[in-house]
């Protein structure tokens, strides 16, 4: 079955690269990955990329006899059918993504492909903005290539929707494939690609190029619409005794025409995808004279979270007291904090004179490289909330379900407040001790 798989190539080795790489090795896929970066191909071909991702190590350790990795362009292309382009592509200042590391992929593979002979597809994974794929694009591959996009060369736009902390899973197990397809014959090849990489035969959407280009941007901005809602029903909630915004959005989710996914008033979205998307979109729509009122409101709401919790904690705080802060990442399960809500948080409280202490078991570093000095990073889980005055659960970690009680208690007989923006710990087992409160319950 191997032998008559089309041979992939992987351009890009980073957060999202590895991982597809490796899925695609385990579904019986000959993959070489492609990238400037002699750090990450000389791990992948060792066996072990640097990067946390949960089962992406497992699978390249499993699967090194069908997966390799190389700097050079001209080996990854004589080693390949269809080469999957994965660079980041970075918002520029007016909120648009530049194309720039894809444009310069295109040059990089149209090079190669003069010196191969027979049909090559290449698919552009990265997220781009609506009209660039048919445009500058598929202009600078033909122009690299010397060949048209048609019988000899196909081009397909095929992004991902995956969530950092659950890529392998999300890969294996995708809600949909969207293809935007130059021609039926590069989607026939990218369809069968996908088939057998998934373990089950999920729906494809297939549709022309900017049609598939909107359709990522619109997914992403409908999922942080969903998440801004149920935040500004939390935020209603918290003012009304007796409300319960998890009360409320169970029964919005259980109607068919809304659903329950994403709705739940918790921390502000973040992460290298919703916020961005949100706002390329909304740019994109006034470049055209469109209007994107939704997107925008949705962009205000997921700022003013960070004013919201702040207003809360001086509720129960002074200015100079202790804060522990748990959970730094936007989202458990990785490292990563761009835009995250916990150390935009973590920040803000500082600047307004409280001693704040950060725990994250994963993202820690990282924050304090972002935070600096206006933190004090936390050894434990245990030292963390032993010290504090006010105790914040800011990131869902599993890790937290675990506090021992006996931590919260305070020798001068003071009850701890716990802000559990999570809904992490279970407010009855720290009654004795702690007052446990959640987002979105009126009080």
């Amino acid at each position: 079955m191997t032998a008559t798989l089309p041979r992939v190539s992987v351009v890009g080795l980073g957060k999202l690269g590895a991982p597809l790489a490796a899925v695609l090795a385990s579904r019986g896929f000959n993959v070489i990955g492609l990238d400037v970066n002699k750090t990450f191909v000389d791990a992948m071909n060792a066996g072990k990329m640097p990067i946390v991702e949960p089962q992406l190590n497992e699978l390249i350790a499993a699967n090194r006899e069908r997966l390799s990795a190389t700097m050079d362009a001209n080996e990854a292309i004589q080693k390949s059918d269809a080469s999957f382009v994965i660079v980041p592509t970075p918002s520029d200042s007016t909120g648009f993504f530049s194309n720039r590391f894809v444009l310069q992929a295109m040059e990089t593979l149209g090079k190669a492909l003069k010196a191969k002979k027979g049909y090559h597809m290449v698919v552009i994974t990265s997220t781009v903005m609506p009209g660039t794929t048919d445009t500058e694009i598929k202009a600078a591959l033909e122009k690299a290539s010397g060949r048209k996009v048609g019988p000899d060369l196909g081009l397909c736009y095929n992004p991902e929707f995956i969530a950092l902390g659950s890529v392998v899973r999300d890969m294996l197990f995708p809600d949909s494939i969207l293809i935007g397809e130059s021609d039926s014959k590069a989607g026939d090849m990218l369809q069968t690609i996908y088939l057998q990489m998934c373990e089950k035969k999920p729906p494809v959407q297939r549709m022309n190029f900017v049609n598939a280009e909107l359709t990522k941007i619109s997914v992403n901005t409908y999922v942080t619409t969903k998440i801004s809602y149920a935040n500004m029903l939390a935020d209603i909630c918290d003012r009304i005794p007796g409300a319960d915004v998890d009360a409320v959005t169970k029964a919005l989710g259980a109607d068919t025409r809304i659903g329950a996914k994403y709705l739940k008033g918790a921390m502000g979205y973040g992460g290298p995808c919703f916020p961005r998307d949100n706002v390329a979109f909304a740019a994109f729509a006034r470049k055209i004279g469109a209007r994107a009122d939704v997107a925008e409101a949705t962009d205000r709401i997921n700022n003013y979270q960070i004013d919201r919790l702040s207003g809360l904690v001086a509720k129960f705080a002074k200015a100079g007291t202790r804060i522990a802060i748990l959970g730094l990442s936007y989202k458990p399960q990785t490292p990563v904090v761009e835009e995250s809500h916990s150390v935009k948080l973590a920040a803000k409280l500082a600047d307004q004179g409280y001693v704040v202490v950060v725990h994250d078991p994963l993202a820690q570093d990282a924050a304090i490289g972002v935070l600096g000095d206006k933190v004090v990073g936390a050894s434990s889980i245990e030292g963390a909330v032993r010290d504090c005055d006010l105790l914040i659960v800011a990131t869902g970690w599993p890790q937290y379900r675990d506090i021992d009680p006996s931590w919260c208690k305070r020798s001068n007989g003071h009850r701890l407040t716990v802000l559990d923006l999570w809904r992490t710990l279970p407010a009855d087992r720290f009654a004795d001790v702690a007052d446990v409160l959640y987002l979105g319950s009126g009080r």
